[in-house]
């Protein structure tokens, strides 16, 4: 998966919102392939484990909420240089500081609830990958 995959996570704001079909276009008008894709709903302790990384930063627990509170859209997508690639095209995690066109620019309500995530390592894309998907999911395309 290293260079090739990333995970991205479409977030409860932009779900609820019926952003799902124009950020996929966005996405796939980039070049990227869908992997697997996933409509789910985060438990709380799902959210507090996916993002464990930040419980010591003070948006944790908004974090979690947020993330916890409605379903969510997570796929693996495809293309050469994948995580440097999606990050450009999803831009800053403010939206304000966002250039434009980018998803979160787009897209996004606040800082906090930016619509979108995206791995932002190779190593970290298949830990989350693997976090969502199972083996079989991942490697049965």
């Amino acid at each position: 998966m290293t260079g090739k995959r990333t995970l991205t996570i479409i977030k409860p704001g932009a779900v609820e919102r019926n952003l799902i079909g124009p950020i996929i276009t966005k996405i796939n008008d980039a070049g990227f392939v869908i992997k697997a894709l996933k409509y789910t709903k985060l438990k709380k302790e799902q959210a507090r484990a996916f993002y464990a990384v930040h419980k010591d930063k003070p948006f944790y627990n908004d974090l979690v909420k947020f993330m916890s509170s409605a379903p969510i859209v997570v796929a693996i997508i495809e293309k050469e240089n994948a995580v440097e690639d999606f990050r450009k095209l999803i831009g800053a995690t403010d939206p304000l500081e966002a250039e434009e066109g980018t998803i979160r620019k787009i897209f996004a309500e606040s800082k906090t609830h930016n619509a979108i995530h995206g791995s932002d390592s190779d190593e970290n894309a298949i830990k989350e990958s693997d976090f969502f998907f199972s083996r079989i999911e991942r490697f049965s395309f």
